[in-house]
């Protein structure tokens, strides 16, 4: 081959490399703006929505205890058993319990015989405020009638010794003028002994006029107690309204007696009945610690019931995450024991504060150095109606919310 016919063969051979330079100069820019374009799609796309697998299922655990003390006779239910709301869990022995109940009812008897007894006195202290009055009255005026008869008849015996004294004091003196006449033989010793006698008379007559007046001295003094007697017993009878009212109050104080006694019975009988301890919700037992034999306390609880009919998610969303999330937005929930089902739900409410500020040791970022930390905040989401997912505590989910409006 000739040196030309060479030249003719490699002269071509630099123009083919400057094509492809120029169509991969035209394709790279299509390739740029594909791809600006698909990322900005993904951020569209992606826009509006908050996601975190923060996020755990929660529940009400309810503990179950003892309202009283005692030892455990009988435990009805298993590990994991499902409960209904009133279903005897344990059941305590009862006879102590029962024997305080009796003691209870016997005083609650006694406290209803006494009231019975006060007010019976109470009737009796009225009806005979009346008469005890009057009765009290009609002693006094007696008592005062008396004692103006026994002074008038001190009166009328002092008046009858001045007349005796006057008799005595005009026989004396005869006698003595007929001593002097017998002497002179003007009277007679007839007349005289006559005369004599008179003077014995009339002492006679002045001895029982002064026994007379102390007769009516003496009954003076006894009519004065009579009629003091009197005075106090109406004195004592013008205090029955005082003693109608002591007999009120004793009958209050009976009534308070019984109302204490009926509330001990009442104590008594539901005590009786804590020792049948009943599941207050329905639920699944957990954490059952009670054992036959045991003694049971308030203080302690036997066991905790779990309605999984009632659960919830807390999810814990970044703080730069919550700007635009509202309580009534809708949320995904897919929980990993049900992988695959995405349940549906809405926010319930956001949490007061991060979780850490109601940690156990909350951080106290104004000593030593400080480092930034993302916060995170609870977020309560409530899920709509789930037939056939039963949702436990404690699984793990993760959560979407749909936070644009």
């Amino acid at each position: 081959m000739t040196s030309s016919a060479i030249d003719n063969v490699l002269v071509p051979g630099p123009a083919a490399p400057a094509k492809k330079r120029s169509r991969a100069l035209t394709v790279l820019p299509l390739l740029t703006a594909a791809a600006i374009g698909t990322f900005t799609l993904v951020l569209a796309a992606g826009r509006g929505k908050e996601t975190t697998d923060d996020a755990q299922v929660e529940a009400h655990v309810g503990s179950v205890a003892p309202r009283v003390n005692g030892q455990v006779k009988r435990v009805l239910v298993r590990d994991n058993q499902r409960v209904n709301a009133g279903d005897v869990l344990v059941e305590l022995d009862d006879a102590d319990l029962a024997v305080k109940l009796a003691a209870a009812k016997a005083d609650l008897e006694a406290a209803n015989a006494q009231l019975r007894a006060a007010e019976t006195q109470l009737e009796v202290t009225v009806k005979s405020a009346d008469s005890s009055l009057v009765v009290a009255r009609g002693g006094l005026a007696q008592a005062a009638a008396v004692r103006g008869t026994t002074r008038a008849g001190i009166d009328q015996a002092r008046a009858e010794i001045d007349a005796a004294s006057s008799r005595q004091a005009l026989a004396r003196i005869d006698l003595s003028r007929s001593a002097q006449l017998l002497a002179s033989g003007a009277v007679s010793q007839a007349e005289y002994d006559g005369k004599k006698t008179a003077v014995e008379q009339a002492d006679s007559q002045l001895s029982q006029a002064r026994a007379r007046l102390a007769s009516a001295e003496a009954n003076i003094d006894n009519s004065s107690g009579t009629l003091e007697a009197a005075r106090g017993r109406l004195l004592a009878a013008q205090a029955g309204p005082e003693q109608i009212e002591a007999a009120r109050a004793q009958v209050g104080l009976a009534k308070a007696r019984v109302d204490q006694a009926r509330a001990a019975v009442a104590q008594g009988e539901l005590n009786l009945g804590y020792t049948k301890i009943k599941a207050e919700q329905s639920g699944v037992v957990a954490r059952r610690t009670v054992e036959v034999g045991q003694l049971a306390s308030p203080e302690r609880p036997l066991m905790a019931i779990v309605p999984l009919d009632d659960t919830w998610i807390v999810a814990n969303f970044k703080e730069d995450q919550i700007a635009a999330m509202r309580a009534g937005q809708p949320a995904t929930v897919t929980v990993d024991s049900v992988s695959g089902v995405k349940l549906a739900g809405h926010v319930d409410s956001l949490a007061g504060g991060t979780g850490s500020r109601f940690s156990l040791l909350p951080p106290d970022n104004a000593s030593g150095n400080f480092t930034k930390v993302v916060q995170r905040v609870p977020v309560l989401v409530r899920l709509d109606a789930h037939p056939g997912v039963e949702l436990r505590p404690g699984l793990s989910a993760s959560v979407t919310v749909a936070t644009k409006e």
